[in-house]
């Protein structure tokens, strides 16, 4: 047994192991309470197979003063326990060497993990590039479960044919169709003949019926398959494509980390029988061998860190919230402590959906090993990196200039206190010389540049302190979306440093952030090994629910009866693992939502008796639901005291330590009583310093090192900065205190180190709004489909910056804000005002995309010094049909809520909520509309985007208080001449100077365009002349929609990561004819030209410049929607053009839009409709060198009658290949009624339906580009 006294004292050697991707860090806990650390290369076959075995056979025998050999088998006796994290699993996913795998799924969706939410990772790449699920082989099975809807739809309800079935809260289910057990048996052996070892099993609503599941798994157990992962077991959380792609990544990984396992035991006598041998999970818990999963360990070294910051860094007398910066080789990993735990139940790794519970760490592709570039006068740091082998220059195997370099290179690394482990034998050095002369080189790069500025030239130092300084901005943007981006004050946190890099820039990314306290543990180096050995074993257990909060005590027994058979499993484990009772605890966590919305909070339920069978109280339910409501407003800045509260799951954590560090105390000596080493010079601020140099084991408590100056250990260095004070505390971390230094002084002149970083800044600021937007949103169409955008405007209304939202709104917006200065004059707008604005001609692009702009006043001028401005869609402002994408519009009137002249929203600070609403309520007086059909929804988001606008301003502020309002604004117009630079560069390339290309829409209309190109100065004419007159239907698009596809078209032609902003247009003139479908009248209808128009538009742009073929060509709009639920839209993926490098992608939205579509078994669950099928269309996609990718096939089933809204375009033109590429396939529009045929119902309709009839829309291909081969 375990016992509590023996936490601190260990009868026998304890091992804290982090089996890092380069290095592997061990920490040994001896009996008499000393630690000793080592540090090894993860992999170093000349010396030893397994270095986590070679760590703790050198310690084996320091401790026992025997020689064991190296080929030995380790002697376990004096081992007590074995605590291990890994990135085994991280490195099979990352290097695709996981285990062949195969996955069964329902029918109708075998493309689900390719098509995943549709969206592409990066805005303006055209090759978009994915990452595939790592599953070799997909099999569907025909099966069926069918959930309940609503109780207000059962009057009308479709009847569904199949077994009723229940399951704890999920009633009126049915089982439609029965798995066919012989079938079954025949894929299972045509799986097992192709020696797939690994199975994974993801069936549609599992979550709420697992029995289907439960029958596949039993089925393959008579195959005698390596492993299953069964989706309900590994993640029980609704959510079918989050779901399916971890499923499948358990089935991927599972394998080799049983395999490393068993490698790692059969080093050591009986296999480790006798030795407590317990992993680090990705959410900070260790847990059992049987019970380390691939899907759960994915986070697992990196979650010790979190583990070691909460132990190290956070004061439980003086709780100051703490930022968790790890700083490693590839990248930087960023997390936030505030006495508990801070974890997210889905995120993205490698590009996967990954939902179970694990820490919220964001990591940035920043770190030692980044790769640095100097391009279009920017100083540029990664993504790109040399990993560790080659590695830096500095390493001496040929490698690549990165940080680390220039960390030498400014003597803040220090080789001569550096261990010898480099060079083809490991036995050297780090290369000062060598990284010193790739500088050199670099340098003539930017002084070539420079002198065609007139700036004086930069020496050596000077840059590589620039790219640090770049690195150091990268690095702050994920700690600013971890606080500023969740609602706190990144200033008000301590900066805990870990990591081999961190303590190199902890100093300067705190001072760029407003932190003036860093904390850094003795154990800085090794401290993910350290938090390892000091965490908690945790078994949990998860149940969906799915059900609103009710009081009632049938509900709490429920959730009683619930809860204590899940607690019995838990304590049973954590007891066979030899605790004590009375060493567990155990805790209800429920996660909680809104009705009708998907972010949940885990809120804590605590028993008011620690016996977990006692039925859980009114009181405690009580307590829990105000306790999640404060948090909403803590976070999202509302609560919805009036809407329903749903309790989403129920996971019951119970948890036990077996070990906690003892306390140290060094000895107390005075601020200078400390040994010095040979002072050194360092470069900071643009000049070499005298700095000391100091090492970690002369210092002692009290001890103050006023900076600069270099604390050096031998697993890392510490740099205190010249205006930073060290104080050793009394268990040897180091405190960094840094002074204040005031307003930056950098000049307004053009300096390209602070050109970069203010386009961080910049774009981190449009970010954060975004982040504000999303969590104080309300409907689905911001919240989860992320259809918004936020930018950044100058006082003249030039666009400045924006963060990677959505294409179609970017010229818009800076068509409202000039228009709103030209209207009211430049001071005609007043602080504590905001205004909305929708109409075509006033920059708006269509009218469910409302935008509020915001002045900002910081200098004494009368007039905005600055503007912010986000748009959003609304999912219904009124007008003739529910979700405001009406397909048969012929005037704007008919289309919703106008908002004109620029509407005041917000005066003195006060939102005008009652004239909002009656204009919201106006379009009741057009024939046959109504008003807005979800006037709380529209309220609710216009107060967040008003909240976003205001984030936006309060850290505008911020920068300005930081650098001066002059240097901002002087470095907005350097942005902006920036991106003229290099827009200006691409079009001067081009190999002639005069293009053109030409689509047509399928009504006939024709888009023409003609681009000529001024070679001497890089200017060009963007003549639209030939353009097809205005549209009678809905399909024109205003003239800032036109903006927004050359600026985007240009933006991915340029290919560099340059700021979207008005310098991408100045170079490039506009023409667009009165009167034609790109440039119509105040009153013609628009809701199409936004979302099919513009998608053409860039069809044309890109195929003159021969970039790309024609991709879809449409967002394929569906809306439906009754007076009883409401209405629901989506826009669905197709195939994207082929590139003259690569073929297009398939299933993804391409061009103007990249918004989310909403997960099946959520829209089955929130809607009256069955998703019977989404996959891809294959071969729709035209053949070419490069071949164009599919469009997809999405089939939906109505379970009740609602009115239908279905807007497309490429039903009749097809789109274009280029180069000699062919043609993909058009779209079609396909409707079923019950006992009927198919029938097309063309591009654009309005229908009635009824209960039972099935849509099914089967989006274009894209085009190919060039010739096929074959």
């Amino acid at each position: 047994m375990v016992c509590s006294e023996k936490k601190v004292r260990l009868g026998k050697l304890g091992f804290a192991i982090d089996r890092g991707g380069t290095f592997t860090d061990i920490v040994c806990c001896f009996p008499c309470g000393k630690i000793e650390k080592l540090k090894l290369l993860s992999e170093d076959p000349a010396k030893y197979e397994s270095a986590p075995t070679e760590g703790i056979r050198r310690f084996l025998e320091l401790f026992t003063e025997n020689k064991i050999g190296r080929n030995e088998t380790i002697p376990t006796e004096n081992i007590e326990w074995i605590r291990m994290g890994t990135t085994v699993a991280t490195n099979a996913l990352l290097e695709k060497k996981g285990e062949r795998s195969a996955l069964i799924i329902t029918k109708g969706f075998k493309d689900i993990l390719h098509i995943g939410n549709q969206t592409r990772p990066d805005l303006f790449d055209l090759r978009i590039d994915k990452p595939e699920a790592p599953c070799e082989q997909i099999v569907e099975i025909d099966e069926r479960v069918i959930v309940g809807t609503a109780d207000i739809y059962r009057h009308e309800e479709l009847k569904i044919c199949g077994k009723p079935v229940k399951n704890g809260p999920y009633e009126n289910m049915f089982v439609e169709k029965e798995i066919d057990v012989e079938e079954l048996r025949k894929v299972f052996k045509n799986l097992k003949e192709q020696k797939f070892n690994s199975i994974a099993v993801s069936l549609m609503n599992a979550y709420a019926y697992p029995e289907n599941e439960n029958l596949v798994n039993t089925i393959a157990e008579e195959f005698d398959f390596g492993h299953i992962s069964i989706s309900h077991k590994v993640n029980n959380m609704t959510k079918f494509v989050p779901r399916t792609y971890t499923v499948i990544t358990d089935a991927y990984l599972t394998p080799v980390v049983k395999t490393y396992i068993d490698s790692f035991k059969k080093n050591f006598a009986n296999n480790l029988r006798e030795v407590n041998l317990e992993f680090m999970r990705s959410d900070g818990g260790l847990c059992t061998m049987s019970d380390f999963i691939g899907s759960r360990a994915i986070l697992s070294g990196p979650a010790g860190g979190v583990v070691g910051v909460s132990i190290t860094a956070f004061d439980k007398q003086d709780p100051q919230p703490v930022i968790g910066f790890d700083m490693g080789g590839t990248s930087t990993d960023v997390s936030r402590y505030n006495g508990s735990f801070e974890q997210t139940l889905e995120t993205q790794i490698a590009g996967l959906s990954i939902q179970v519970p694990q820490m919220d760490i964001l990591t940035v592709a920043a770190g030692g090993g980044s790769r640095l570039f100097f391009r279009d006068g920017r100083f540029i740091v990664g993504p790109e990196s040399a990993g560790s082998d080659p590695g830096p220059i500095c390493y001496r195997k040929n490698g690549y200039l990165t940080i680390t370099d220039a960390n030498v290179i400014l003597k803040k690394v220090v080789p001569e206190h550096f261990p010898k482990i480099f060079g083809p034998n490991g036995d050297l050095s780090l290369d000062y010389d060598s990284s010193y002369k790739a500088f050199v080189e670099l340098t003539k790069q930017v002084n070539e540049h420079i002198k065609t500025l007139g700036k004086p030239e930069m020496c050596v130092e000077s840059v590589a302190e620039g790219f640090i300084n770049v690195a150091n901005e990268t690095m702050c943007r994920p700690i600013r979306n971890l606080t500023e981006g969740k609602g706190h004050n990144t200033a008000s946190h301590v900066l805990a440093s870990f990591g081999g890099g961190g303590g190199q820039h902890a100093c300067a990314v705190a001072e760029k952030l407003g932190i003036t306290k860093i904390k850094i543990s003795p154990h800085s180096g090794l401290l993910s090994a350290y938090g390892i050995g000091a965490a908690d074993t945790v078994v949990d257990e998860l149940i969906p629910y799915g059900q609103a909060l009710d009081e009632s005590k049938g509900t709490r027994q429920f959730l009683t009866k619930a809860v204590t058979d899940l607690f019995e499993k838990n304590v049973n484990k954590l007891l066979r693992s030899g605790f004590c009772k009375d060493d567990i605890k155990n805790v209800t966590e429920a996660h909680f939502r809104y009705l009708n919305t998907d972010s949940t909070i885990p809120i804590i339920i605590n028993h008011t008796n620690v016996d977990y069978e006692n039925l859980i109280s009114v009181d405690e339910l009580e307590i829990a639901k105000d306790t999640f409501e404060r948090i909403h407003e803590e976070q999202f800045g509302f609560a919805h005291h009036h809407r329903k509260v749903i309790i989403q799951d129920i996971r019951t954590i119970s948890s036990a330590k077996r070990f906690s560090y003892p306390e140290i105390s060094l000895d107390t000596k005075g601020p200078s009583e400390y040994i010095r080493d040979e002072d050194s010079k360092c470069w900071f601020n643009n000049g070499w310093h005298e700095t000391k140099c100091v090492h970690t084991k002369n210092l002692s408590r009290g001890n103050i090192i006023s900076g600069p100056a270099l604390l050096l250990d031998a697993n890392c260095t510490i740099v205190v900065d010249p205006n930073c004070e060290a104080v050793i505390e009394k268990d040897g971390s180091v405190t960094i205190t840094i002074e204040d230094k005031g307003l930056k002084k950098i000049g307004v002149d053009l300096n390209p180190i602070h050109l970069s970083i203010f386009s961080h800044r910049l774009m981190s600021i449009a970010e954060q709004m975004g982040k504000v937007l999303q969590r104080t949103a309300i409907s689905t169409n911001i919240k989860e489909r992320l259809d918004f955008s936020c930018a950044l405007f100058g006082t003249n209304g030039d666009l400045i910056a924006n963060a990677p939202h959505i294409p179609v709104h970017l010229g818009g917006m800076q068509t409202a804000v000039k228009y709103l200065i030209n209207l009211k004059g430049r001071d005609g707008i007043k602080p504590g005002e905001s205004v909305i604005s929708n109409h075509p001609k006033e920059g708006g692009s269509h009218l469910p995309d409302l935008t509020i702009i915001t002045p900002i006043y910081i200098s004494n001028q009368t007039y905005p010094d600055f503007y912010v401005a986000n748009r959003g869609h609304h999912s219904d402002i009124g007008g003739l049909c529910p979700g405001s994408m009406p397909p048969n519009s012929s005037t704007l009137l008919q289309e919703g809520a106008i908002f004109k002249d620029c509407f005041t929203i917000v005066e003195g600070g006060k939102f005008l909520e009652q004239k909002v609403t009656d204009q919201l309520m106006k379009p009741a007086e057009v024939a046959g509309c109504t008003g807005t059909r979800q006037l709380t929804d529209n309220l609710a988001d216009l107060k967040a985007q008003i909240a976003a606008n205001k984030k936006g301003i309060d850290l505008l502020k911020e920068l300005c208080k930081e650098y001066g309002i002059d240097v901002v604004q002087a470095y907005m117009a350097h942005i902006t001449e920036n991106a003229d630079l290099c827009v200006r560069n691409f079009l001067k390339s081009q190999k002639s100077s005069v293009l053109e290309a030409i689509d047509h829409m399928d009504d006939g209309t024709a888009i023409k365009l003609k681009i000529t190109i001024d070679k001497e100065d890089g200017s060009a004419i963007f003549d639209f002349t030939g353009t097809g007159p205005q549209s009678k239907t809905n399909l024109n698009a205003p003239e800032g929609v036109t903006k927004a596809a050359v600026i985007y078209c240009i933006r991915c032609m340029v290919g560099r990561e340059i700021p979207l902003n008005q310098g991408c247009l100045n170079p490039i003139k506009i023409i667009i004819p009165q009167d034609t479908i790109l440039n119509p009248g105040d009153e013609a209808a628009v809701v199409g030209g936004n979302v099919l128009t513009s998608q053409r538009l860039c069809d044309v742009i890109l195929a003159a410049f021969e970039a790309c073929a024609a991709s879809q060509g449409c967002m394929n709009n569906i809306t439906f929607g009754s007076n009883l639920m409401g209405g629901y839209y989506e826009t669905i993926s197709g195939g994207a053009g082929a590139t003259p490098d690569c073929n297009g992608r398939s299933g993804v939205h391409t061009h103007m839009t990249n918004t989310r579509i909403t997960d099946p078994e959520i829209v089955e669950t929130r809607y009256p409709v069955i998703v019977r099928q989404f996959a891809l269309r294959e071969h729709s996609g035209g053949l070419g060198k490069h071949h164009g990718g599919d469009g997809v096939i999405r089939e939906l089933q109505f379970r009740v009658p609602v009115t239908l809204s279905v807007l497309t375009e490429r039903r009749k033109t097809v789109p274009f290949g280029i180069c000699g590429g062919q043609n993909a396939l058009p779209g079609i529009n396909l409707l079923q009624s019950i006992g009927k045929e198919e029938k097309d119902i063309g591009g654009k309709a309005t229908i009635d339906i009824k209960a039972g009839d099935t849509l099914k829309i089967l989006t274009p291909g894209g085009g190919g580009f060039g010739l096929p081969e074959n």
